[in-house]
């Protein structure tokens, strides 16, 4: 029986005896394969995954740094490499057998984008092709990806840049970011007067970030994480010179984190906003996965305050408290829906963190599988639960607290219109200049936009941070 769908899809054999005994794959290839397949099939994160399948197989340096840019690689260039394998094999991609497809990727960002041979690249996606699918379709990978070899990786751009219609469209192709995130952050641009900025932004997001490290406050100190590079922003952060962050004793025992600047700003704004008066009660309103949490609690064990975090998902909750152990006194973790603490702890806070559930679009670099799983239909849902969870939180303000809205976001229905709403529709609330505030906790000035009516966004391209939302509301004494 033939494996050929009549629309000519590639599907894997069902009978075994169709099968070849398994090849052996290289560790690192394999471990990318594993990643991108789970991300794919799964929703799993890579920057999660990863780390766990690179301990578990045991590589080398050399060979985990082959796997992270084997995994991420293709991660991010997977809309361009769609299009490059829709070219090679005449048929759409919707009408390849997934698992086949993940193989397809993985082999053309060898290709076109590493310094791999290209038979070695070829032979071990046909040996996993192999393992993953039937006869036909390891024929089928072999002709592919041969015929990609026979056209320089400049001629490829060439050939998938002659589709585009409009420029937003060529630029979802030549940056790999789906159209509707290319309108979405040209809007944002557009709105503090930087338009011209979009390519230098969908660039930035294909490349790995930088790791920096943040010493938290009081049981760490910036000299135990400082590489060569000193952070440029944040007062806390530490730039790592590469290796393992975790050879670091300071992070090993917990006192210091792997963290983005922008994340750390996002909490410093709130903690910094003003002197910290002994007594007050601090909230981390959507606390998951505790990356700011700690941070705040570090800041408000030095300051003689009392905070309580909050999570809705009792995994990302249990999170949270592994990573509020490293305090002598970790805060106490809720596990409740955010959008109902307003009323039941109602002005009971003197600040208030509101790190939003959103579309993740502005850690696009570190989380590149978030720009295939998202879709334009998750913003209106997410920009009411925003709304809900912004009222919630001004209602468990006392009278005089600030709170801090973030997103890593910089879509304007998450940032903008969110904040505009809730405050045209509150007059016991007003917008603090975070701008103002941040400029007093940064090493050096940021950078910003026009028309920022207060609030600051960071960006990849222009602060090589995440893109970070950063909004400061007080409500009225």
């Amino acid at each position: 029986m033939s494996n050929q769908h009549p629309s000519g899809r590639i599907r894997p054999a069902r009978s075994e005896q169709n099968r070849v005994a398994p090849a052996r794959i290289q560790p690192a290839r394999r471990v990318a394969y594993e990643v991108i397949t789970a991300v794919r099939r799964d929703d799993a994160y890579a920057n999660l995954l990863l780390p766990v399948k690179l301990e578990r197989a045991r590589l080398g340096a050399q060979d985990a740094a082959l796997a992270t840019e084997l995994t991420y690689g293709t991660l991010r260039q997977q809309g361009y490499y769609d299009a490059v394998i829709e070219l090679a094999a005449k048929r759409p991609t919707s009408e390849i057998d997934e698992a086949i497809l993940d193989v397809l990727r993985l082999g053309v960002h060898q290709l076109l984008s590493m310094r791999v041979a290209a038979h070695a690249a070829v032979d071990e996606s046909v040996s996993l092709a192999r393992e993953v699918g039937s006869r036909s379709a390891t024929g089928f990978v072999n002709g592919v990806l041969r015929t990609i070899t026979r056209s320089e990786p400049d001629e490829w751009r060439a050939r998938v840049m002659a589709a585009p219609r409009t420029d937003d469209e060529r630029l979802s192709l030549e940056f790999s970011h789906p159209v509707w995130i290319v309108r979405a952050f040209r809007q944002a641009l557009a709105a503090e007067g930087r338009e011209e900025e979009l390519e230098a932004l969908l660039e930035a997001d294909n490349f790995a970030p930088k790791v920096s490290l943040v010493a938290l406050p009081g049981i760490a100190k910036v000299s135990e994480i400082r590489g060569e590079r000193a952070s440029k922003y944040s007062p806390v952060a530490g730039v790592s010179d590469g290796g393992d962050p975790a050879l670091l004793p300071a992070v090993h025992e917990g006192r210091a984190r792997v963290q983005d600047e922008g994340s750390q700003l996002a909490a410093l704004a709130l903690s910094r906003a003003r002197p910290i008066e002994p007594g007050e009660r601090w909230l981390d309103l959507c606390a998951g996965p505790g990356g700011k949490a700690v941070l705040l609690a570090a800041e408000a064990a030095l300051g003689g305050v009392t905070l309580v975090a909050n999570e809705i998902t009792p995994a990302r909750a249990q999170l949270v408290r592994n990573a509020l152990k490293v305090l002598p006194e970790p805060p106490q973790v809720l596990v409740q829906d955010g959008r109902e603490l307003g009323e039941q702890l109602a002005g009971q806070f003197d600040r208030i963190l509101l790190d939003a559930p959103c579309t993740g679009l502005g850690a696009l670099r570190r989380r590149p599988e978030a720009r295939w799983r998202k879709q334009p239909k998750d913003v209106p849902d997410l920009s009411a639960l925003q709304t809900q969870l912004l009222e919630a939180g001004l209602t468990a303000l006392k009278p005089g607290g600030i709170l801090a809205y973030v997103t890593c976001s910089p879509h304007l229905a998450e940032t903008r219109a969110v904040v505009g709403s809730v405050l045209k529709n509150r007059t016991d609330v007003r917008r603090l200049d975070a701008v103002e505030v941040l400029s007093g906790v940064t090493k050096t000035p940021l950078p910003l936009g026009d028309g920022d009516d207060g609030h600051v966004q960071l960006w990849p391209h222009r602060h090589g941070t995440d893109a970070m939302f950063i909004a400061l509301l007080q409500r009225d004494e």
